[in-house]
């Protein structure tokens, strides 16, 4: 895994939440990490990782997703097997 997505993972899961995360990131952290991606209609988007399937929003008046955004991505993440110490452990 590159730092960047490395460094991305653990800014997500970080505490408190950051406001500063851009969207563009998270999907090409989806994409290294192997999700299918399928667009839905408006700002949604079906993605599936690790057997995990969930429909995330893309943000609508930026390109940086809210602390709520970054809660629900952290949560997906979490769900589909994908945490800091994971990669970690393989750093």
């Amino acid at each position: 895994m590159s730092h960047k997505h490395a460094h991305l993972i653990q800014s997500i899961f970080h505490d408190p939440i950051s406001g500063n995360i851009h969207w563009r990131e998270v999907e090409s952290l989806l994409a290294h990490l192997g999700a299918e991606t399928e667009p839905l209609p408006g700002a949604r988007i079906r993605v599936r990782l690790h057997g995990m399937e969930e429909v995330l929003h893309r943000p609508h008046h930026s390109n940086v997703l809210s602390r709520q955004d970054v809660k629900y991505v952290r949560e997906y993440l979490a769900r589909a097997g994908v945490t800091p110490s994971l990669y970690a452990e393989k750093g």
